[in-house]
C-alpha cells in the first residue's frame, strides 16, 4: 500500500478505512486494495525547498515555528530547506495539510 496518498473525499476516507481494515484482517487480498487505493486515493505533492520556503513566507513563520508546528527540529527544517534532505511520512502530510487548510489546522 502506498504511503503517500489522501484520499478524494470523506466518503472515499471513509470507504478507504474500511477497506484497510477489512484488508488486515484478511477478507481482502494485497492486489484488491492497490486497486482500491487507485481509485480512491490522490497522491500526496513532494515539497522541494523552495516549496517549504514558500510556505514558510506565505505565513509568514519562521524556521523554529515551522519545526515546532510539525513536531521535528529546526535542523531538519534547515536540511530540507537547503535540499540536503526532503520530507516524508507524517511531515510530507503535515506541509500538505498546511499548504491546503492553513496554519489554523495545524495549531
Amino acid at each position: 500500500m502506498a504511503s503517500k496518498r489522501i484520499a478524494k473525499s470523506r466518503i472515499l476516507e471513509s470507504v478507504h478505512e474500511t477497506a484497510s481494515d477489512l484488508h488486515k484482517l484478511g477478507f481482502i487480498d494485497k492486489r484488491r486494495m492497490q486497486k482500491h487505493e487507485a481509485l480512491c486515493m490522490e497522491p500526496i505533492p513532494e515539497y522541494d525547498s523552495s516549496k517549504i520556503k514558500d510556505l514558510r513566507d506565505r505565513y509568514r513563520i519562521s524556521q523554529a515555528v515551522l519545526a515546532a508546528v510539525l513536531n521535528i527540529s529546526l535542523s531538519t527544517v534547515r536540511q530540507w530547506e537547503i535540499g540536503d534532505k526532503h520530507p516524508s511520512g507524517p511531515s510530507l502530510k503535515l506541509l500538505y495539510m498546511l499548504d491546503r487548510k492553513g496554519l489554523d489546522a495545524l495549531i
